[in-house]
């Protein structure tokens, strides 16, 4: 059978000798099969979005909105250490959330005390111009929602949209919902003023891949 890295399965070390190598990545994938509580394709998410971001966006206090299991947040800070501290915030964190940050802790204790999981919404957190703004799979219409709140702060912003609403759009006759309305967030960052850069993770890993990246005029 094959190793797809789109199965909700969880990591655990019998899937260590997937992982042999000395790249950032197969030493995180190590830690998290330690954990043995992270579903597989929460780690290629995280890793492809932060991977990607990190490439536009350096440095800043990192935000990781509807962050799960907050592994996004810990990888932007082993991107780029220059990123002082993240916050993680979700209504309702999962409680081996804590096990995640733990082994990845156990094996860079650089990241000791950098990355805070809050049970808060977005509402309840005040952006900063200097965040990096990151959410992957917010739900519906929360992904608007934190484009709203990094355009109010001008805060650098990239979301993976997923459970898209039924709208009606002009151009959902073509595309159909959810990519019509993907199409449509991407001008409403340029009309605020943002750089926009649209990518795409391996649809292997989820078929809601399309991930929207945006710089402030500030940064540009």
């Amino acid at each position: 059978m094959s190793f797809s890295p789109g199965s909700r399965n969880r990591l655990t070390e019998r899937d260590l000798p997937r992982f042999p190598g000395e790249s950032l990545f197969d030493k995180v994938a190590r830690a998290v099969c330690r954990a043995g509580c992270l579903p597989r394709k929460e780690l290629y998410e995280a890793w492809e979005v932060a991977r990607r971001v990190r490439r536009k966006h350096r440095g800043g206090r990192v935000v990781d909105v509807a962050c799960g299991h907050a592994l996004a947040a810990h990888l932007m800070l082993l991107l780029d250490d220059s990123s002082p501290h993240a916050i993680a915030i979700d209504p309702d964190p999962p409680p081996s959330s804590a096990r995640i940050a733990e082994v990845l802790v156990e094996t860079w204790p650089r990241l000791a005390d950098r990355v805070t999981i809050r049970t808060a919404r977005l509402a309840e957190v005040t952006l900063e111009p200097a965040d990096v703004v990151i959410s992957i799979h917010a739900c519906g219409s929360l992904t608007d929602d934190v484009l709203a709140a990094a355009i109010a702060a001008r805060a650098r912003v990239a979301v993976l949209p997923c459970c898209h609403e039924h709208v009606s759009l002009p151009l959902a006759g073509w595309l159909g919902d959810a990519l019509a309305l993907d199409v449509r967030r991407a001008p409403r960052l340029e009309a605020a003023g943002y750089a926009v850069v649209t990518q795409t993770i391996d649809p292997a890993i989820t078929p809601k891949h399309r991930l929207l990246i945006g710089t402030p005029d500030q940064y540009q």
